[in-house]
């Protein structure tokens, strides 16, 4: 007769019922993370991107050259930075990040999700909004050269010439690459932002009377512009040209968009006058410019912050439409300059030179709210 029985032979029922649950659910979780990896999202992730000192070089075939060089007029040396941010985008329509990625993306503080329809209009293909940036770019570097020589009273000819006609355009057959857009409905337009104001104010419900140079030859043609995004659009893409009377070159050519305008404009002063603008601080900056020198908003701010404060940039000049966007996002120990033209900025610049380091003239300028 057995004086006792063993139990260790053979475990309850309850804990191999325990065991097959907690592999079920490993396997129902491996199931979820692999559909979450794969999946696509409906949303891109925005990111801080490379940051160029416009007054440094950057690399090109394997040298470094200056980002602006000027010839056939006096240049000074510069010190110190005044850097340009950019936002790297993961994700397009054709190549959306998974789940996974997204949901990785919104426990990280430096990055942001946005949904795709944000950064890609669903009436814009990716291909054309590649070349909207690039034609953005090339025209913001011509916009910024543009507006500093304007503001260091150089005079100089403008001519708004069409590049290309997108896919689908209204303007097909009516308007050509190579014309010379002059008017709209009897306005003159002299540079892309009057363009874009004269079309906004017709609207998308009534033809606009567009005139034109073609040839040498003038002419007013219609057409009814359609809705783009936020923007009133008659399907071409322009760039303003203009003659300067001397020779300055932005080497850049890796980031798309119109957002470095500023900096650039600012690079160029710095480079065509005696001194350091901002007495060889270390200033970052972003914004849209026009030929007047009015500062514009742009995208991803809060991550050109981070890019800037990763620099190890102390000031920060912001478009002014974006300071709801810094309050609350300024990175500890940075100032952050509510900027509406290229005069504010160069007050700004005048300042952190005079007064650096006790920031007391600084104090005095309009700043975006912290919080």
């Amino acid at each position: 007769m057995a004086l006792f029985t063993d139990h260790s032979a053979r475990p309850p029922a309850r804990s191999d019922r325990a065991v097959s649950a907690g592999w079920v659910v490993l396997g129902i979780a491996m199931i979820i993370g692999l559909i979450l990896a794969v999946t696509p999202s409906p949303y891109v992730i925005e990111k801080p991107g490379p940051v160029y000192n416009t007054i440094g070089t950057a690399e090109k075939d394997g040298e470094q050259i200056p980002l602006i060089s000027v010839s056939g007029e006096p240049v000074y040396p510069t010190e110190g930075t005044l850097d340009l941010l950019t936002v790297s985008l993961v994700g397009n329509p054709d190549n959306r990040p998974s789940w996974l990625t997204v949901a990785a993306a919104w426990l990280d503080p430096n990055q942001a999700v946005i949904p795709i329809e944000s950064a890609f209009p669903p009436d814009v293909s990716t291909k054309q909004r590649e070349e909207q940036n690039q034609v953005q770019m090339v025209n913001s570097q011509q916009d910024a050269i543009a507006a500093a020589l304007t503001n260091l009273d150089y005079d100089y000819p403008t001519i708004l010439s069409v590049v290309s006609l997108p896919d689908d355009s209204p303007a097909a057959g009516i308007i050509e690459a190579g014309d010379q857009v002059v008017s709209v409905n009897g306005e003159d337009v002299g540079d892309i932002t009057a363009l874009r104001g004269a079309l906004a104010r017709n609207g998308i419900d009534s033809p606009a009377s567009i005139g034109v140079i073609r040839d040498g030859e003038a002419r007013t043609v219609e057409i009814t512009p359609i809705a783009s995004g936020d923007a009133v659009v008659v399907g071409i893409n322009v760039t303003s040209e203009y003659d300067f009377p001397f020779d300055v070159a932005i080497q850049l050519d890796s980031v798309g968009g119109p957002s470095a305008g500023l900096m650039f404009a600012l690079g160029i002063i710095d480079t065509l006058t005696p001194g350091f603008l901002q007495g060889g601080a270390d200033v970052a900056g972003t914004g849209t410019i026009n030929q007047a020198g009015e500062v514009g908003p742009i995208g991803g701010i809060r991550q050109k912050l981070i890019g800037a404060d990763d620099s190890g940039a102390d000031w920060f000049l912001a478009p002014a439409d974006n300071c709801d966007e810094v309050t609350g996002h300024v990175p500890e120990g940075m100032t952050v300059f509510s900027i509406e033209t290229l005069d504010d900025a160069l007050a700004t610049l005048d300042a952190i030179r005079t007064d650096a380091d006790t920031a007391a003239d600084t104090d005095a300028l309009e700043q975006c709210p912290l919080g």
